[in-house]
């Protein structure tokens, strides 16, 4: 997942982005806990993404509060 497509989703896609991000490292988290996770590095990567959209939606919220004002 690039920042630059990222960029070009509406708040309201990342927020869903988001919420699916989420679910995806709950359902790692209980794999690992139960010794079914294969994939170790994922759980790092799905981190990494909920970083950058949640970076991407405080930089648009940072932007629209900037021309408001």
């Amino acid at each position: 997942m690039n920042a630059s497509d990222l960029r070009d989703k509406t708040p309201d896609q990342l927020r869903d982005q988001l919420v699916q991000l989420k679910k995806e490292a709950f359902n790692l988290r209980f794999q690992q806990a139960t010794g079914q996770l294969e994939n170790t590095a994922r759980m790092k990567l799905v981190r990494r993404d909920v970083a950058k959209v949640k970076t991407i939606l405080n930089e648009k919220a940072a932007s629209a509060a900037a021309t408001t004002e």
